[in-house]
């Protein structure tokens, strides 16, 4: 195995422009399929983030999302007292009732206007959040027109600084922070009262309740208990469930246009790889025959062009990768179907994508040398060795 790779290498290296320019096909391919891979991942990883383990969300039944989702005052308030709701150190109970609605913004640099999450929250909202920390500002007055915006929305948006004033909902409402999400999706939202925004839309109703569990164990019975009393028309998820079906759609479409484009670039990738192989065979007649003559058995000369293929795919899944690594540094917004809402998060690449890339390409490797490979194994001894 050591002489067949060392044979291969050297096979490679003789043609350096060849190799350069077949690995580089591959690389790209590997680009393009690591990349919608690392998409998708950004996407998902954002939106479990945006939720916390021990985290619950009520909302309204089959309602898909909060956007979706109305549980009026008296549900709500009976949800609110649940005994499985955990008490922090003053003895209140974390749990708070929320709104959300959309709004329209302009991006910056552009005419165009795009949906934007604000969340009515209350005074237990943060601590329910340790994702979220104030990171320019103050927090808002509970009773006031005032809001705090996430990072994303203050980088991506025209008019969303401290101090601005933003118009919706009949109301002007002043920026008075900026908080950080980390990688979650909280980036993407407009934090406001909770009461003031119910107010100024005309909402009777909240979107959801969001508590934490004082013990974990407790959710099945939790969940059981709030969803068959007939009292209440609810569903409840754990939060970090909530936001994983959130990206359920989102992610499945990535992953379908994406896998649908790299299999057409992969095509061109092995008919290049393929092309390479039997201009090798071509080439090296005389060599394999000579090969051949010293005893070399034909699983040898296979394998050994075999090798060069799966080489030549392995240095071009090296070189895509590479180049896909520097698509972390980068940030991207899109819509999120599940809620129709603006939503910012960066590719993601993970050792589970590199593995897949790496078959992946090996899988080219295969499909673009087997048949040079089984051509260059097949030849007879004399054909070989025959002077053109």
């Amino acid at each position: 195995m050591k002489l067949i790779l060392l044979y291969s290498l050297r096979n490679l290296i003789r043609r350096k422009l060849t190799t350069l320019l077949t690995a580089s096909g591959m690389a790209l391919v590997i680009l393009v399929f690591s990349a919608v891979l690392m998409l998708s991942e950004g996407l998902r990883k954002t939106l479990i983030k945006t939720g916390s383990p021990d985290n619950v969300v009520v909302i309204r039944k089959s309602a898909g999302s909060e956007v979706q989702s109305g549980i009026d005052k008296e549900q709500a308030n009976i949800i609110e007292i649940s005994p499985e709701i955990s008490l922090n150190d003053r003895g209140k109970r974390l749990v708070a009732k929320e709104l959300v609605v959309l709004i329209g913004l302009t991006k910056k640099g552009t005419d165009k206007l795009s949906n934007v999450v604000i969340r009515g929250v209350m005074e237990m909202s943060l601590p329910l959040r340790s994702q979220v920390r104030l990171k320019e500002g103050k927090m808002i007055r509970w009773g006031t027109n005032e809001i705090i915006v996430g990072s994303k929305i203050a980088e991506n948006f025209d008019g969303v600084k401290i101090g601005s004033f933003l118009s919706f909902g009949q109301r002007q409402w002043q920026v008075v922070g900026i908080f950080d999400g980390g990688t979650t999706g909280f980036n993407s939202e407009i934090w406001a009262d909770v009461e003031q925004l119910k107010q100024s839309f005309r909402r009777p109703t909240y979107s959801s309740i969001i508590f934490k569990l004082s013990d974990l164990k407790d959710f099945e019975n939790l969940k059981m208990r709030l969803e068959n009393d007939p009292r209440l028309t609810v569903e409840v998820k754990k939060e970090m469930q909530y936001y994983e079906d959130q990206s359920a759609m989102m992610t499945r479409f990535i992953k379908v246009l994406g896998v649908s484009m790299t299999i057409v670039f992969s095509i061109g990738a092995i008919l290049g790889a393929m092309i390479t192989m039997y201009s090798a065979v071509a080439q090296r007649k005389r060599e394999i025959g000579t090969l051949r003559a010293l005893g070399f058995q034909k699983v040898t000369i296979l394998a050994a062009f075999l090798m060069e293929s799966l080489l030549l795919s392995f240095a071009g899944c090296i070189g895509g990768l590479f180049l896909s690594s520097f698509l972390q540094f980068y940030t991207i917004s899109t819509m999120n179907w599940q809620t129709f809402s603006e939503l910012a998060f960066s590719f993601t690449l993970t050792p589970k994508i590199i593995l897949q890339s790496l078959i992946f390409s090996l899988i080219m490797g295969v499909i673009g040398g087997l048949i040079p490979a089984l051509k260059a194994s097949s030849q007879k001894i004399v054909d070989a060795l025959r002077t053109d």
